[in-house]
């Protein structure tokens, strides 16, 4: 179903011209044939893959994650824990913790369906992040443009993101969105390209007190708040889905702008994103192991600047 209402993005109304919004397009035909992948990737920035998990395998994980919120006391207790329907009073956006120790989701995102479908892209052996990304989105909430590269840059830069809604996902929902052709805009995005939220200069101090002291980030990791000028200044349309369905995933690499719908529903967005990349290339320290050390002071790094 295509929404009517005006689509909304880091609170900015998108333009829904055809110059300015359209649809990814599925390469669901090409499943077994890893070089076209290969080549649509590159060309593309990105893969869709409809209907690639069986639906079921998917509802149990989302089932495992509204029991979750339910027992915290964030659904709506009257209505059915499977819609996600948000209590009033519960406002997220990044819940991570909702994936840990979750075999459900784990067996969704770890399992053999995704990591046989790397090892036939990548033509070798796979490994991945031991770090899930998991998101609850509540109403009027959602992700501003970014690339993945600033925050898990220090192995390969030949890392892919893979992106699963856990449940139907319609435009009004707020799935993600990917801005057309800005894979190939790295020259234009050197500099916040070159960015590492974890690491900060030893010369400077008020840096050194946000991010080795407070552990915060030397840079906030978005591009911008305003989808709508971001899309004017490097052209290309935003893309997404009509309607993401259980049982899809995307998946892009480093240096693709992506962003995120907002949601103008009272339920939540339930999704997940995970990394995938050869076994043979190096690994960001901070992303593995059985307890990663993700964004904490252990993963700071000092330099001078």
């Amino acid at each position: 179903m295509i929404a009517t209402q005006p689509l909304l993005s880091s609170g900015h109304e998108l333009d829904r011209s055809p110059e300015a919004f359209g649809f990814i397009h599925s390469s669901a035909d090409a499943l077994d044939q890893p070089a076209e992948l290969a080549r649509r990737l590159t060309a593309d920035g990105y893969l869709y893959l409809p209907g690639f998990f069986d639906p079921a395998l998917i509802l149990a994980a989302r089932a495992a994650i509204t029991d979750r919120l339910a027992a915290e006391g964030s659904l709506d207790p009257a209505a059915p824990t499977l819609e996600a329907r948000s209590h009033p009073d519960r406002k997220f956006t990044y819940r991570g913790d909702l994936a840990r120790h979750n075999p459900a989701v784990e067996r969704v995102v770890y399992g053999p369906e995704l990591l046989g479908f790397y090892r036939n892209l990548f033509g070798e052996p796979v490994r991945h992040f031991d770090h899930t990304w998991f998101r609850a989105v509540s109403h009027g909430l959602g992700t501003p443009p970014h690339c993945d590269l600033v925050y898990m840059g220090r192995g390969t830069h030949q890392l892919l993101t893979c992106w699963i809604p856990y449940g139907d996902i319609p435009l009004e929902l707020g799935g993600v969105m990917l801005l057309e052709g800005s894979h190939r805009q790295s020259d234009r995005l050197r500099n916040y390209l070159e960015v590492d939220v974890d690491a900060y200069c030893e010369n400077r101090p008020k840096q050194v007190d946000q991010v080795k002291v407070n552990g915060g980030w030397s840079h906030p990791g978005f591009l911008t708040k305003n989808p709508v000028a971001l899309r004017a200044k490097l052209g290309g349309r935003w893309l997404t889905a009509p309607e993401w369905k259980a049982g899809d995933f995307l998946t892009f690499g480093m240096t693709l702008v992506h962003a995120s719908l907002d949601n103008q529903t009272d339920c939540f967005r339930l999704s997940s994103d995970t990394r995938y990349q050869r076994a043979s290339q190096p690994v960001d320290e901070r992303w593995i192991g059985e307890n990663p050390i993700a964004n904490t002071l252990a993963g700071k790094r000092g330099r001078v600047c």
